[in-house]
């Protein structure tokens, strides 16, 4: 059964049939464009199917069928098991036919969402207890944590295998922006049919979104280019000759005991670096206020600003929208206007995080205002989530040991992040009185808001990380003067 598994996933075998030269560069482009476009938007409806129980955390919570601590540990949950999944399911999609791992993964997502939508309408037929909707609200949310983790690595392995150097790093610039998309979907799609239907709805429509994406993946993400009948995708850019590349490879499965040691010790040095969990300190206090405003943002709109459910849900989508603009500007403005030296547009950008969440927080009832503070949090959040979750952490290490820098700041960001949403939903639960005319819970977010605005200020550490060098039992393992190639 475990063979057949494995054999199913498994990397595609090169087609036996090999397109003639004066055909393989127009269907190159074509599949490439193809696999770009799938990767793209089906990750972006990866997170319609994450993000979509932050919509009807109000409704859920005036039901009663929930309260916000309940809901914090559930969104918990999700991020916890994101965490470790993450991890894993990059070393595993490194071996795997990506198409396959990475429809598999929104499939069970998508059933996740579908499940909670039926248990949601169940409740309201059979009055379960909300003791037992929690539990089973936790376990479905669980198993759609791990199942997104299954989203971003063959994403961007698609983009390795298909695209070559020179222009993998403008699509990736791209890709990057596709959670924008998808939350921006999430606060807009799913709300409307929220409004319209009822919170039960928005899971079936999350669930809907996630159909659709399995769909494009099956149609258009493609595994590698020789199973396509073509060339490695070093030879099809001119980078190498088909000679040049049948003999590296042969060179490299004959060194590969050597690169397995080689790499082992790198990754522990980097375990013993400063920089890098100073790194990952400051990424797991900016991930905790970057998703306090996309889990608690519309509910806190709602209780303390009357607006109502899509005035609040096009607000948030506002952050998420304006974060496109940081995420894509941000390589180029920190390689063009400051050489390379990522710590002072990224304590530009924690600053202008802290003041937008103030603004945001304590800035009042005004419609302007409210968006004025999300435009400038999301630009922030583009630009922090760029360099504190990627460039930096690649910049600090040798190439060999970028997946395992990665690795730890991913593992701190979505830990703290699960951290932040018990902690959220505590406080706001602590502080919550029943209104003496109508009985109705009065919020007063007082506490909670001088978290997640502390939670941003201590995030500024990362203006430090560069500031210390790489230790020096990793320098000269790779070539170049600072042992990073």
């Amino acid at each position: 059964m475990l063979k057949k598994i494995t054999d199913f996933y498994k990397v595609s075998q090169p087609s036996a049939e090999k397109l003639l030269a004066d055909k393989a560069g127009k269907q190159y482009k074509k599949l490439r464009f193809q696999a770009f476009v799938a990767a793209t938007l089906g990750y972006s409806l990866y997170y319609v199917c994450r993000t979509s129980l932050n919509v009807m955390k109000q409704p859920i919570i005036d039901s009663g069928v929930l309260d916000a601590t309940q809901l914090g540990i559930i969104g918990a949950c999700l991020y916890w098991t994101y965490a470790v999944g993450k991890f894993v399911n990059g070393f595993l999609a490194d071996y795997c036919n990506i198409k396959k791992f990475m429809a598999t993964g929104l499939i069970v997502s998508a059933v996740a969402n579908m499940m909670m939508g039926l248990l949601g309408l169940w409740e309201g037929m059979a009055g379960i207890a909300s003791s037992s909707m929690f539990v089973m609200f936790a376990i479905m949310w669980t198993i759609n944590g791990w199942s997104q983790s299954m989203g971003s690595p063959p994403a961007i392995i698609s983009l390795s295998r298909w695209y070559p150097l020179n222009i993998r790093g403008t699509y990736y610039g791209f890709f990057s922006a596709s959670h924008n998309f998808g939350e921006g979907l999430s606060f807009l799609f799913v709300a409307a049919l929220v409004s319209a239907a009822g919170w039960q709805w928005g899971f079936f429509g999350a669930a809907l979104a996630g159909v659709l994406g399995v769909t494009l993946i099956a149609l258009w993400l493609h595994d590698t280019p020789e199973s396509k009948g073509l060339a490695p995708v070093e030879v099809l850019a001119g980078e190498k000759t088909q000679e040049e590349y049948d003999r590296e490879v042969s060179e490299r499965n004959a060194r590969v005991t050597d690169n397995s040691a080689e790499t082992s010790r790198i990754q522990r040095a980097v375990l013993r670096n400063t920089g890098v969990w100073i790194l990952a300190l400051s990424s797991a206090f900016m991930y905790m206020s970057r998703y306090a405003i996309n889990e608690w943002g519309m509910f806190f709109l709602q209780k303390t600003k009357g607006f109502e459910l899509l005035e609040a849900s096009s607000i948030i989508a506002i952050n998420t929208i304006a974060g496109i603009i940081g995420t894509v500007c941000a390589g180029w403005i920190s390689d063009t206007l400051f050489k390379g030296d990522r710590k002072w547009p990224a304590l530009a950008a924690g600053i202008m995080e802290s003041v937008a969440l103030v603004l945001f927080l304590y800035g009042g009832d005004s419609w302007f205002v409210n968006v004025v503070s999300m435009v400038l949090f999301g630009i922030a959040i583009g630009v922090l989530i760029s360099f504190i979750g990627g460039l930096m952490a690649v910049d600090l290490v040798p190439r060999k040991a970028t997946g395992a820098a990665l690795g730890i700041v991913g593992l701190a960001s979505y830990a703290a992040a699960g951290l932040m949403n018990i902690i959220s939903g505590w406080l706001i639960d602590g502080q919550a009185v029943p209104d003496p005319v109508t009985g109705e819970l009065q919020y007063d977010f007082t506490y909670v808001s001088i978290f997640w605005v502390g939670a941003a200020v201590i995030s500024h550490l990362n203006y430090r990380c560069h500031e210390t060098n790489f230790n020096d039992d990793v320098r000269g393992l790779e070539p170049g003067s600072d042992g990073r190639m």
